[in-house]
């Protein structure tokens, strides 16, 4: 008994303990007076400070000690900008609105249109269909909606089983291209043919037709798929080419097909394939590459090369295949893969940019619009044009009296009049100098309407979106920070001629100049030209300056070939004419730079400190930087002094160390 109660006690002890224990995100790492920094805090900050969360568990206790002291003056910075009240101040809150709008605007498109669907497109380009199609083209079927009614009934009569869709494609489809193959328009993946085209198909399974009519830009569509397999993105082939056509440009087969059977009898033969196709190939372009074509991607070969080349393995030569240029014989060298998704996310992006991406924008919008219900006054539309009198964007709008206070559109109560609305249409340059029309004004409201509605539910995304949340904190931090620099540190540095004098004989032996040489250079392209200036140097016959007007060199001829003083290390020039013992001495010819070359040294420094005028400008920068760092040390001892900071760098060895963040 005795000893069940032991346990018994034990074990509450135990249950107590593990309860009270403090979780490893709320250790208490730092503190200044009431607040705290906790071990979850110090994670992510120095997380996001080395890049990520796996660089900076495997970082030294070290780092992680020197990061907290910045972290704490980072920590008590900001409590002291809250004290100052700068979380009321209209300018930096104007700042924060601006930057949210513009921010979180970009945010928007990038995060909630492009993204979902890059991940979309990325996995369906894993897949590739081949389909068939029947099409009705509105403008030969009397109108849109009469096209769009015989489709339906045509894909009707196909469900009803009263006919074929093979049949049916025969007689009735309008595409000319695919209707003699039974509307055949061969493989392609997603991101190649029309979006609402490929949607339909990546719906439907193999051999079946989908059961809807599909409406592209082209007209209505009735499509069966005809197989689905594995994507191969790309391949790389080499091919030899038997042109119908003789050199004369006659079309001679029988011509053609002895030099063919020839290429692949000695293929059979065991002959090397790129040696072959740079004897015999009639491919120009690729015959001296041994027939190499580098690699190419469905659909960018005509198809009966396309449909023999992607059977193919690496190190397989195909049978002959016939196309429209003569008989080809094909050899796969290698088969491209998948990239990762972050490999093909530029693709992507490009992809989704100019096949569906305004068609995503224009969605979201329009939700948008339900959303704050969206509304846009025809009166006062008709009313601008009627007074805009063939009015020049830019120009002054003569009847502003009559409508600029008018709102032709609101949303979400907020109020939108003609005068700012012009004055915005006076300063884009997609309007100005352009006639002011209906046409115009309806653009121009799409345009400005579709930016304000999208910036309007930036203005609330960090309420319902974390990582937006995250984004703007830290830029309300960023300004909150900057604007305590500027008052504290930057606005206090003070210059005058004084004081940098007195800095600078304080710190004078940091200002040297090194062994410097100022020189003339004479250089021309032609070696000859070069000997022969350097023979009436030598005689005396010419004077170097008069030559040196002559250089060639490509920016001196306009400085007489001079350069100023030159520290001698710099260049190879200013190391050859630092050879030379007396002012006035010049060099031999020497090559240099694709030119020849003669040196004459006009003047030597030796190294010095550099006087107060040379130095001023480092002088400056130094001191700057020294008051900066004074002025920084002097406002963090005040903030130690008003709140107290307290580091427990005995808890850092714990950090990332956590079975369960």
């Amino acid at each position: 008994m005795f000893q069940w109660i032991k346990l018994s006690s034990f074990i509450v002890l135990t249950l107590l303990f593990v309860s009270c224990s403090t979780q490893h995100s709320e250790i208490v790492v730092g503190k200044f007076n009431d607040d705290k920094i906790t071990m979850g805090e110090f994670e992510k900050a120095y997380s996001k400070n080395v890049g990520n969360y796996e660089r900076a568990a495997k970082d030294s206790v070290n780092n992680y000690k020197n990061f907290m002291d910045l972290y704490m003056n980072f920590r008590m910075k900001l409590k002291d900008a809250y004290d100052r009240g700068y979380d009321k101040n209209a300018a930096l809150l104007e700042e924060l609105n601006d930057y949210k709008k513009k921010v979180g605007s970009t945010y928007i498109q990038e995060k909630y249109l492009v993204e979902p669907n890059l991940k979309e497109l990325y996995e369906r380009r894993k897949t590739e269909i081949r389909a068939s199609h029947l099409m009705i083209r509105p403008e030969q079927s009397g109108g849109d909606e009469a096209a769009k009614q015989f489709a339906q009934a045509l894909l009707d009569s196909i469900k009803s089983g009263l006919k074929t869709f093979e049949e049916l494609v025969a007689v009735h489809s309008q595409d000319q291209f695919s209707k003699s193959k039974g509307g055949d328009i061969f493989y392609f993946t997603a991101g190649q043919l029309p979006y609402e085209f490929e949607d339909a198909c990546y719906k439907t399974a193999k051999d079946s037709i989908y059961p809807e009519v599909v409406r592209t830009k082209f007209g209505y569509h009735i499509i069966k798929v005809t197989d689905i397999k594995p994507r191969i993105p790309k391949i790389h082939a080499a091919h030899i080419l038997v042109s119908f056509a003789n050199q004369e440009g006659q079309i001679d087969s029988a011509a053609a097909r002895m030099k063919l059977d020839t290429v692949i009898a000695k293929l059979k033969a065991g002959e090397d394939f790129a040696e072959l196709a740079k004897q015999y190939s009639d491919d120009t372009g690729t015959k001296d590459k041994g027939g190499d074509l580098g690699f190419f991607e469905r659909r960018m070969m005509v198809q009966p090369f396309d449909e023999a080349a992607f059977k193919l393995e690496p190190g397989q030569i195909s049978d002959v295949v016939e196309t429209q240029f003569g008989y080809h014989i094909i050899k796969l060298i290698e088969k491209g893969e998948i990239p990762t998704f972050e490999q093909d996310k530029d693709n992507l992006k490009n992809i989704l940019k100019r096949l569906r991406y305004q068609d995503i924008y224009d969605d979201y919008v329009n939700n948008l619009k339900k959303e704050y219900n969206f509304t846009f006054n025809e009166n006062v539309f008709d009313k601008i044009i009627e007074h805009s009198d063939s009015v020049l964007i830019g120009a002054e709008y003569p009847h502003l009296d009559f409508v600029g206070d008018e709102v032709f559109y609101s949303y979400a109560n907020v109020k939108k009049t003609f005068t700012p609305f012009y004055d915005r249409m006076k300063r884009d340059t997609e309007f100005t100098g352009k006639k002011f029309d209906k046409n115009l004004l309806n653009k121009a409201v799409t345009k400005y309407s579709n930016e304000e509605l999208i910036e309007f539910k930036a203005m609330g995304l960090d309420t319902v979106d974390a990582q937006f949340a995250e984004l703007m904190e830290d830029y309300k931090n960023g300004i909150f920070i900057f604007k305590l620099q500027e008052d504290e540190v930057w606005n206090k540095v003070q210059l005058d001629s004084v004081k940098l004098l007195e800095f600078y004989e304080k710190t004078k032996v940091n200002y040297k100049w090194p062994d410097r040489v100022a020189f003339t250079e004479i250089w021309v392209r032609n070696d000859s030209l070069a000997k022969h200036y350097y023979s009436l140097l030598k005689e005396g016959k010419a004077d170097f300056d008069s030559l040196a007007k002559n250089t060639e060199r490509f920016g001196m001829k306009e400085k007489g070939g001079k350069y100023e003083l030159t520290p001698v290390n710099n260049s190879e020039l200013s190391r050859k004419v630092a050879e030379l013992k007396n002012i006035g001495d010049f060099t031999e010819v020497f090559s240099q730079a694709g030119g020849h070359c003669i040196l004459r040294l006009d003047s030597k420094d030796s190294a010095r400190l550099k006087t107060f005028e040379e130095a001023k400008a480092e002088v400056t920068g130094a001191f700057q930087e020294a008051e900066s760092k004074r002025l920084e040390n002097e406002y963090i001892s005040s903030l130690k002094k008003k709140y107290n900071p307290v580091i427990y760098y005995d808890e850092l060895p714990k950090a990332f160390k956590a079975q369960n963040q």
